[in-house]
């Protein structure tokens, strides 16, 4: 691959992976049209050309961080046509557990393995395949399980190694399968491993963290960082945290600054350490042992830091919002690292792998997770989750147009060696619905559109717990109701720069903490969840929404939910066949082709609240399944179908 530079053509910027995907990232931020990478205009102009209109802010710096970032990556991805290879992750419907939140069993108001397997029935009777589970391991719970203590012990408040033993079993009477969340860029301060850095300095595990001491660090000159509570000493250098402030954490009695681009209590790994990625193998290899039949790997595209940890650029920090992140979104080693855990760890035991990748969008995904790669199965990419300009902390409604345009552009570019993952919430984000109509009128409606897109569409679905209920957004009312980390802190940087109304807006647009209340499974106090007030509770709206009424009423999202689950099961079109998109250029109207073999399937949707005529009349075939029951010439609001033809 030639080397990039200030007089390449933008169009070869865009046709690099990474400089494509950096090029849409680019575009959102800016609240611009990524349909904007194919205009042939654009293509023709020299980088140099473009910097000349950004007045300034493209400047030497800027560039050289940028095609520093573009020319690290010397491979391009290789689109294969034919059928895609089968495998038993690609027809899989994979459900989402936040153990605190699902069901408690022993009347601490906390989720617990025990409540877990106690609901499998339930999870059965659904139709999902494989359960994902929010880290269980044991923690100090700063990010709520996600700063791990150690690998290999349950957390107390979970239960114990023979509880898990125990769901292990009964998955496998019920023929589902576990896929564990695990945690590789980081542990918490409490890790024996930090522990053990921090106190000896001449332990082995000192080079399992980024500890550098305060004779060397460098200045800080963006006059907006600040060092947090440290005026006299500047960290190593000005990367920020995703949790806001400093990603750098000060120990006064070691004289020692650590790395964490998380919470301060999530120390970030140094993988350039062979020793840390022996003790990782040994960690996989012990859960595969007991069974698991795969991993989500958290932040995974985050383990390979630029060497030395230089400054991060003040214009894309400013542009991001985050200092440094082009130092470690996709870093050098980034391919090397996971082609060495899938050859050690996964391969031997045919585990199923799925890469957290923030800031990854489609042609570094395909680097990442093409079959030919020998990295990971899949990844979740997250930008389609917010329309472009606008970010989780935005109140806004969402708009369903820049999703259809968004899957366009995924599906259609997709080789049969690329595969998707395909979701709408996870344990980080506001509900779906709250998200495009917070209106309660239309909750059913809509919730069951989102359900048929995403059955609809080539690739693995994910389903988040309470998602296959409708659930929405909660009524939080103040503070005191939020647990979340990263919202806690969010809101006290905004008080402390005198925004407090507008700091708890953001929080009750944005936070966490929608997703993360305990599940309604009946009219019981507390919605059968437990029977003692819950480390989070939960509004009215939702507990009213809950799994006994929705079981016993055909009607229902839950049913809507299950039929789809099955249709998919039975029509493998729906899973693997080619994806043809029609009347690309309407708004609001959603239309596509499935085809697999000699079976043709016909997918319509409304994506507004209002009415719809069908443009392209009222097609021939066989309903297999609607939003609305019926099939006539208008398409009502949110309404949808998939039609056999």
């Amino acid at each position: 691959m030639i080397q990039l530079s200030k007089d390449s053509r933008l169009g070869d910027i865009i046709d690099h992976p990474v400089g494509h995907d950096m090029c849409y990232r680019l575009l959102l931020e800016l609240g611009l049209n990524p349909l904007l990478l194919k205009n042939k205009l654009l293509r023709r102009l020299r980088f140099r050309t473009l910097a000349k209109f950004s007045r300034g802010q493209l400047d030497d710096a800027f560039m050289e961080s940028f095609f520093r970032l573009l020319n690290i990556e010397k491979e391009r991805p290789v689109n294969r046509t034919g059928e895609p290879t089968p495998a038993w992750w690609k027809e899989a419907t994979i459900y989402q557990i936040y153990p605190r939140s699902f069901c408690d069993s022993n009347a601490d108001g906390i989720g617990d393995l025990q409540g877990i397997i106690g609901k499998l029935d339930d999870l059965k009777a659904l139709g999902v395949d494989a359960l994902w589970l929010s880290p269980i391991y044991r923690s100090p719970d700063d990010d709520n399980g996600y700063d791990i203590s150690d690998y290999y012990d349950i957390h107390e408040d979970f239960g114990t190694m023979a509880d898990f033993d125990e769901l292990i079993a009964e998955l496998e009477k019920r023929d589902m399968r576990l896929i564990m969340d695990m945690v590789l860029n980081h542990t918490s301060d409490e890790h024996a491993w930090f522990q053990e850095a921090l106190r000896d300095p001449q332990s082995p595990k000192r080079d399992y963290y980024f500890l550098r001491d305060v004779a060397s660090p460098k200045r800080i000159t963006d006059k907006n960082f600040h060092a947090h509570g440290h005026d006299d000493l500047s960290p190593p250098n000005n990367w920020t945290s995703f949790f806001r402030g400093s990603a750098w954490r000060y120990f006064p009695d070691e004289e020692l600054w650590g790395l964490h681009l998380f919470s301060k209590k999530q120390m970030d790994l140094n993988w350039e350490s062979e020793a840390l990625r022996d003790e990782i193998m040994k960690i996989l290899h012990f859960w595969l042992e007991k069974g698991v039949s795969g991993f989500r790997l958290d932040v995974i595209n985050y383990i390979s830091k630029a060497e030395g940890l230089p400054d991060g650029n003040e214009t894309i920090g400013a542009m991001l919002s985050f200092y440094g992140i082009e130092h470690y979104v996709f870093g050098a080693k980034l391919n090397e690292y996971l082609r060495d855990m899938q050859a050690r760890a996964f391969t031997p035991y045919r585990a199923f792998t799925v890469g957290e990748c923030p800031g990854v969008g489609r042609e570094m995904s395909k680097l990442l997770a093409g079959e030919e790669r020998g990295e990971m199965d899949l990844v979740f990419s997250f930008d389609h989750l917010e329309n472009p300009g606008f970010t989780r902390w935005d109140d806004y409604c969402y708009d369903l147009n820049y999703y259809k345009q968004y899957m366009i552009n995924e599906q259609e570019a997709l080789g049969s060696n690329h595969w998707m993952s395909l979701f709408f919430e996870n344990h980080d984000n506001p509900r779906m619905i709250s998200k495009v109509n917070p209106d309660p009128s239309v909750r059913e409606q809509l919730g069951k559109l989102l359900a048929l897109l995403l059955f609809s569409m080539r690739g693995t679905v994910f389903l988040y717990q309470g998602q296959e209920l409708g659930l929405v957004n909660e009524d939080f009312r103040s503070m005191d109701d939020i647990r979340d980390v990263e919202s806690l802190n969010y809101y006290q940087e905004k008080v402390a720069e005198g925004k407090e109304e507008q700091g708890w807006r953001d929080v009750m647009a944005g936070s966490r903490d929608h997703a993360r209340t305990p599940y309604p499974w009946n009219d019981q106090p507390y919605a059968g969840f437990s029977s003692v007030k819950p480390w989070i509770e939960s509004s009215s709206s939702n507990r009213s929404n809950h799994l006994k009424a929705q079981q016993a009423d055909e009607q229902s999202i839950w049913h809507f939910y299950r039929r789809l689950i099955d249709i998919r099961r039975r029509h493998k079109g729906l899973v693997y066949g080619d994806v043809k998109f029609m009347k690309k250029k309407k708004r609001h109207y959603w239309a596509c082709y499935r085809t697999y073999g000699d079976k043709r399937y016909f997918i319509e949707a409304n994506l507004s609240d209002k009415p719809i005529k069908r443009p392209t009349g009222k097609p021939q075939g066989h309903l297999i399944i609607s939003t609305h029951d019926r099939h006539k010439r208008t398409l009502q609001p949110y309404e949808a179908s998939i039609i056999e033809l």
